[in-house]
């Protein structure tokens, strides 16, 4: 049984999404980072900069959202095609550098800090804006980040895109990342997956 030390972001949603693609039992434990729970100390044990999402396995831990789904994906051998493991890595470290940490701050300036920083707004906006469309330019060209199959890649981009409603940029503008987006949407361990903390959240489109 691997337990998920997470809340419900996108970094969280990432690893739950995977449990359920690859039907790991796994249980969750969540992390209220309002209360500071990442900074408890055996926290940081498993977690060093104090940061979800964590699983353990076993004896196993493993922090960070990017090495958690090459973890498990060499363990399930799902959605890691070995033969095509640069391509999915290259996507994947995109996700992890640049859509997460850039769409992550847009959150930070516009959803949760609105009117406190114009510079911060309008930057992160047209950031955010900038990946919708270097997102769209690659999947005009193939049906999923990495080439044709489902990948780690896009499980890992996939929740950030989730929460289009909040960067104001108009996901529906965007065809090839659109139809990504819902193809993903409504696969069956997405769905569970995204509501991994039992919201009753549900993809919008």
């Amino acid at each position: 049984m691997i337990e998920l030390f997470a809340s419900d972001t996108p970094n969280g949603k990432k690893i739950s999404i995977m449990l359920e693609e690859i039907e790991f039992p796994y249980k969750v434990t969540a992390v209220d980072l309002g209360k500071g729970d990442q900074f408890d100390p055996k926290f940081i044990e498993i977690s060093p900069f104090s940061k979800i999402p964590v699983i353990k396995d076993d004896k196993e831990s493993v922090f960070g959202s990017g090495a958690i789904l090459i973890y498990l994906a060499e363990k399930s051998k799902k959605f890691y095609d070995l033969d095509n493991k640069v391509k999915i890595n290259q996507w994947l470290m995109a996700q992890m550098g640049l859509v997460g940490p850039m769409i992550g701050q847009y959150h930070s300036f516009y959803k949760f800090n609105k009117g406190k920083s114009k510079y911060g707004e309008e930057r992160y906006h047209k950031i955010t804006k900038d990946l919708y469309e270097r997102l769209n330019a690659r999947l005009s060209k193939s049906k999923y980040l990495a080439g044709e199959k489902y990948t780690i890649a896009d499980i890992a981009t996939w929740p950030w895109i989730a929460r289009h409603e909040w960067h104001d940029i108009g996901l529906g503008k965007f065809e090839s990342l659109s139809k990504w987006y819902m193809n993903i949407a409504e696969r069956d361990a997405v769905v569970k997956g995204y509501n991994f903390m039992g919201a009753g959240e549900i993809p919008k489109p």
